[in-house]
C-alpha cells in the first residue's frame, strides 16, 4: 500500500511538473532560452569588443521614448537570464555603461512627473500620460544609481529623497549609472521599467512581470525575450511594425 501511495504521489509530482512547464511555456511567449548572458559576458570580459555592442542614447523613428542611458542593452523585458528564471523573469531593461560609477547619464525617457521616495536611494519613478494609450497612466522607474557601498547616490540633487510630481522635460538628467544593488553585487548599469498603474492611479510592485509592460512599442525597438535579438538592437523598420 505504501509503495502504491509512493508511486501515486510521484505520478502527480511528474504531471504537476509537466503542467507548470506547459504554463510557463504558454506565459511566456513559448520562450524558454535567452541569449543575453552571453553577452553581457563579452561585455565584462572583453571590454575592447564593448564599442560594437553599445546602444546609443537615440530615439528611433515614430516611437515616443529615447533610451534613458547609453550602453550594452544587456538583460531584456521578460528575459529568464540569471539570476532570473522562467517563473521570475526580468521586469525591464538592464543597460551597462562602459564608463565607471557616477559617470555615464540617465535620461527621463519622456515628459512627466518625478518623484522619489524618502527611503530611494538609487532610484526615482516618472508618472506619464500613456503616449500609446491615451487616458492611461504609466510609470518610468530607474534604478541602481548610488555606488556600490551605498555611501554615495548617484541622483541629480535637484530630486531630493522626498521629492513629489515634480515636472520633467523628455531628456531631463536624472543621475547617473550605479553598482549599488543591496544583497547583491551587480556590475555597473541602470535597471529601467516601465510599470503600470492600480485602481487609485499609483504605481505597482515593479518587481513583478505582471505590473510592467513591454517597452519595445515605445522605444521602436525588440526589447522583449522574444526573438533573441542582437547587440546592439536596432530600431524596427516600417516592415516590423506593420
Amino acid at each position: 500500500m505504501g509503495k502504491r501511495r509512493s508511486g501515486l504521489v510521484i505520478a502527480l509530482l511528474l504531471a504537476f511538473s509537466a503542467l507548470l512547464g506547459i504554463a510557463g511555456l504558454t506565459f511566456f511567449g513559448g520562450r524558454v532560452a535567452s541569449t543575453s548572458s552571453g553577452y553581457i559576458r563579452r561585455w565584462f570580459d572583453d571590454p575592447a569588443n564593448r564599442p560594437a555592442l553599445i546602444n546609443p542614447r537615440a530615439q528611433c523613428p515614430d516611437a515616443p521614448f529615447i533610451l534613458p542611458t547609453a550602453g550594452l542593452i544587456g538583460l531584456l523585458w521578460n528575459d529568464p537570464a540569471g539570476p532570473y528564471t522562467l517563473l521570475t523573469p526580468h521586469t525591464g531593461l538592464d543597460i551597462f555603461g562602459a564608463g565607471e560609477p557616477g559617470e555615464d547619464p540617465v535620461y527621463a525617457v519622456y515628459d512627466g512627473w518625478l518623484s522619489r521616495l524618502e527611503s530611494w536611494y538609487s532610484t526615482v519613478i516618472l508618472r506619464h500620460d500613456d503616449p500609446l494609450v491615451p487616458g492611461r497612466t504609466i510609470w518610468t522607474y530607474y534604478t541602481h544609481m548610488a555606488n556600490r557601498e551605498g555611501t554615495q547616490s548617484f541622483v541629480s540633487p535637484q530630486f531630493p529623497p522626498g521629492t513629489s510630481d515634480l515636472f520633467v522635460s523628455q531628456g531631463t538628467l536624472l543621475g547617473t549609472q550605479g553598482e549599488y544593488s543591496p544583497g547583491r553585487a551587480v556590475g555597473l548599469h541602470l535597471h529601467f521599467s516601465i510599470v503600470t498603474s492600480d485602481d487609485d492611479g499609483a504605481f505597482r510592485n515593479e518587481a513583478q512581470i505582471a505590473n510592467t509592460l513591454d517597452p519595445s512599442p515605445y522605444f521602436g525597438m525588440a526589447l522583449g525575450n522574444y526573438d533573441y535579438p542582437a547587440r546592439p538592437i536596432e530600431c524596427a523598420t516600417s516592415a516590423d511594425r506593420s
